[in-house]
């Protein structure tokens, strides 16, 4: 545990176990460790376990590291916090989040050890989301290779392939206008009947996008876990080599609404323009929030938090 202090710390100021504490490591958090460890801040990182993009071959779109594996480049972030030495991580994941009277109180396990305490004058939730995929066999096993949920980071690799975007409604107009960018090829499936309205559907048909409404069966793929072919119940299956689709989404934790932290209609944490949530000293950053998720946006939004937290514990220490 990190026993350095800041350098203007008052006098009267209650002491605690670190500065920051930030509860999850992937880029966001990560990112956000590194602000504060320049900063030389006592921070405690707590990695909870694999990122949602695990199951991709590649992180994409990423400045100076398009193409990296996921797992590859959170080894390079953790490389680089090794210089800051008042920067720890813990492989842990918090399971309570208290509001103190001078900070912040978690309470976290890990595999080894028996839970821990620790407290903190800030806290940076980067805790992210997780996907619920609808119930069609072959959906999950083929998650992040041939059943894709961002055009932005997938589709060039999908480039000028028959593509298929799942869903109903508005919203599956919007995403299969979107990836008729990468192909020319893109059909919608929206496993019975697909809540289309004739506007819907004029604008898919203007681009030459067609529209399957037989409920499907199951998805096929390779071992390589790409798509092969799209399954009906009485028709003709739809050769496709990938699919991409906007599943819902819920808070990997329910840490932010147990605090009572604001959250979206959405189901995100709600933030101000400094990632500081309705709880004072609470903050958050990438799929914790609102708005669009890469992994480069994650961690510029962890960049930001970052800042934020030093110069409000900056403004708390010189009076």
């Amino acid at each position: 545990m990190s026993t350095s202090l800041p350098r203007f710390r008052p006098a009267d100021q209650p002491l605690t176990d670190y500065d920051v504490i930030i509860i999850g490591a992937g880029s966001a958090g990560l990112s956000a460790a590194l602000v504060l460890g320049r900063c030389a801040r006592s921070v405690l990182v707590c990695d909870g376990g694999s990122p949602r993009n695990a199951p991709s071959p590649a992180v994409q779109g990423f400045m100076t590291r398009d193409g990296t594996r996921p797992a590859e480049l959170l080894r390079l972030a953790r490389r680089d916090l090794e210089p800051y030495t008042t920067v720890e991580i813990r492989e842990s994941r918090v399971i309570e989040l208290s509001v103190q009277e001078n900070g912040f109180e978690v309470t976290a396990e890990t595999d080894a050890t028996r839970p821990f305490r620790a407290t903190a004058r800030k806290v940076l939730l980067a805790t992210g989301v997780a996907d619920e995929l609808p119930p069609i066999d072959g959906m999950r096993e083929l998650w992040g290779r041939g059943v894709l949920h961002c055009p932005y980071c997938h589709g060039w690799e999908v480039r000028e392939q028959p593509l298929a975007v799942y869903g109903r409604g508005k919203g599956v107009t919007g995403l299969a206008l979107l990836v008729s960018r990468w192909s020319k090829d893109v059909v919608v499936c929206t496993d019975g009947p697909g809540g289309l309205t004739d506007k819907n559907r004029q604008r898919l048909a203007a681009q030459g996008i067609g529209v399957r409404e037989e409920a499907i069966v199951r998805l096929e793929g390779s071992r390589s876990r790409q798509l092969k072919q799209v399954v009906f119940t009485d028709a003709e299956p739809l050769p496709r080599h990938a699919l991409f689709v906007h599943p819902h989404q819920h808070q990997r934790t329910t840490l932010a609404e147990t605090v009572g932290c604001r959250i979206t209609a959405k189901h995100a944490v709600w933030t101000d323009k400094k990632q500081q949530t309705s709880v004072f000293g609470l903050y958050a950053a990438g799929d914790t929030t609102a708005g669009l998720q890469q992994a480069m946006l994650a961690a510029a939004e962890g960049a930001k938090a970052g800042i934020n937290i030093n110069e409000r514990l900056t403004k708390e220490e010189c009076r």
